[in-house]
């Protein structure tokens, strides 16, 4: 099983949260990885931590320029890029009355235009490879609507659409283009109050597994789709949520179970 070995990757948003259980994944498995964020020393902290399998480059994932510098960086340390993962995102708490423009563009231009830009330009070189695989964190909110999440929302939609047509036009170059889809992570972006495992996980009383997923599992993910045994799939859509969308427990309802 090949998986990630001896494989150059770069994770976005990697310094923290699922983006750096990912990078850490990666190295774990062989790869080399290029940590990018805007957090500069929490990225180089874990480049520190992970050794010789991992290096740190600054990125704001909305910038072209930023992006450019990125991918040349990457081809001039390691001659090539074999993996991509599009991590980095933000959110924004507002209905859709209240919500200012300022907001809704800043949501979008890390959610899905960096994701775009990181297609593009990563996409290149891949194109040029004959190979490479590209994943791009969407969200359970990616088939779904919940209130006060407007411009994250529309985001996470927007990157399962944008997933289908990369994977359409790379395809044919040996670039393979995936969407993983979260629910509740335990990271934090997923428990801001930073509540205890035990704590956090009564909130998902409602969900199959009954217990708010590790930022590592989601890693898992998208190291798989990274590897060479996903080597046919693509323009997929992998959910990683508990169960949360496919089915959910309902309170009084014949075979609901008490929570764990």
């Amino acid at each position: 099983m090949a998986g990630v070995q001896d494989k150059i990757a770069i994770v976005t948003g990697g310094a923290d949260g699922m983006g750096a259980a990912t990078s850490r994944l990666f190295a774990e498995r062989g790869a080399s990885v290029i940590i990018t964020d805007v957090k500069e020393d929490a990225g180089k902290a874990l480049a520190a931590e992970l050794g010789g399998q991992a290096v740190f480059k600054k990125l704001n994932v909305a910038s072209e320029a930023e992006w450019i510098d990125v991918v040349a960086f990457a081809m001039e340390k390691f001659g090539r890029i074999d993996a991509l993962v599009n991590n980095a995102g933000i959110i924004h708490f507002c209905d859709i009355e209240n919500m200012a423009e300022a907001d809704f563009d800043r949501v979008l231009a890390v959610n899905v235009k960096g994701p775009f830009l990181g297609m593009k330009h990563v996409g290149k070189v891949m194109k040029k490879a004959g190979k490479g695989a590209i994943v791009n964190i969407s969200s359970i909110d990616g088939y779904r609507g919940p209130n006060a999440l407007g411009a994250y929302v529309a985001s996470k939609w927007a990157i399962r659409g944008l997933t289908k047509t990369a994977a359409a036009e790379y395809g044919p170059y040996g670039v393979r283009v995936n969407s993983v889809h979260p629910g509740g992570v335990n990271t934090q972006m997923g428990n801001p109050m930073n509540k205890g495992a035990n704590t956090v996980d009564e909130d998902y009383t409602l969900v199959p597994l009954q217990r708010v997923g590790a930022p590592r599992e989601i890693g898992e993910a998208s190291v798989f789709l990274c590897g060479d045994e996903a080597s046919y799939i693509t323009g997929a859509e992998l959910l990683v949520d508990g169960g949360w969308k496919s089915a959910m427990y309902h309170p009084g309802m014949p075979g609901y179970p008490p929570a764990r």
